[in-house]
């Protein structure tokens, strides 16, 4: 089995999010998938199948398989257009979030996702512990997402991991605040299904995009992920959809043997 690693969100070696991506002719078993990425150790491992005229592409953290992941997504498109449909200028995907489309333009990858405008819920004991005592307002969605003051509050955070996974809401937990260099910063953690701090999590961005296009009166914004990789988001807002973009960079390819081989 060929499997790529690429780093998404970057255009440099060991930034951005670094995703695992296997291109297939037909899946393997679902527990098979799971054990490559807990033995890949990345927040995302993604397996892509062709069917048709179309992809179906499914993620696995390694603590379970997930609804939607943008970064993977992503890398997935880079490899395809890569090393399997160099002419393709857009790639077609089927997932259990539904039909998802990455357009390639020159050296970008946009990625066009679902919105998920969060809803604000009260902020909690609980949340603002998970937040080591920062004020904040908090809102939920899939992830729970607390909007904090101050950029710096972001930038500067060190993760309470036991604290984070304890909160009752949400899979993941999304940090973020208005920024000076760019329009909005973020960090996420997803310790409960064992990824602590996800680099650069293209899926928060169907929650940051509406929310600070909301905020701000933009619908273009560019955001930047805070995390010690960093990686910096082109956002669009276009109503029941978001627009994603970002570059990629290959960091190695690999054959996998799983003992049947």
């Amino acid at each position: 089995m060929k499997q790529y690693i690429v780093d998404a969100f970057t255009k440099e070696d060991f930034r951005g999010n670094p995703a695992a991506v296997c291109v297939l002719q037909e899946w393997p078993a679902d527990i098979l998938m799971q054990k490559i990425a807990i033995e890949n150790n990345l927040s995302e491992t993604a397996f892509v199948v062709k069917e048709g005229e179309k992809y179906h592409i499914r993620w696995f953290t390694p603590g379970k398989e997930v609804d939607l992941c943008g970064h993977a997504t992503l890398a997935s498109a880079f490899v395809l257009s890569r090393f399997f449909d160099t002419e393709a200028k857009a790639f077609h995907f089927d997932s259990v979030s539904g039909a998802l489309t990455v357009r390639v333009k020159d050296d970008l990858f946009e990625l066009d996702f679902p919105s998920r405008m969060p809803e604000e819920v009260p902020f909690t004991d609980q949340m603002k512990a998970a937040v080591n005592g920062l004020e904040g307002k908090a809102y939920l969605s899939r992830d729970l997402m607390i909007v904090l003051e101050k950029e710096e509050d972001v930038r500067s955070f060190v993760p309470n991991l036991e604290a984070i996974a304890a909160v009752e809401e949400g899979m993941g937990l999304f940090i973020t605040a208005r920024g000076k260099d760019y329009d909005f910063v973020s960090r996420t953690f997803f310790p409960k299904i064992k990824v602590n701090e996800d680099p650069v999590c293209g899926s928060a961005h169907c929650n940051l995009i509406p929310y600070w296009a909301k905020e701000l009166q933009k619908e273009k914004m560019t955001a930047y992920q805070a995390s010690p990789r960093g990686g910096v988001v082109y956002c669009e807002n276009k109503g029941d959809r978001v627009l994603i973009s970002g570059h990629a960079a290959l960091f190695g390819e690999a054959d996998i043997r799983t003992g049947s081989e």
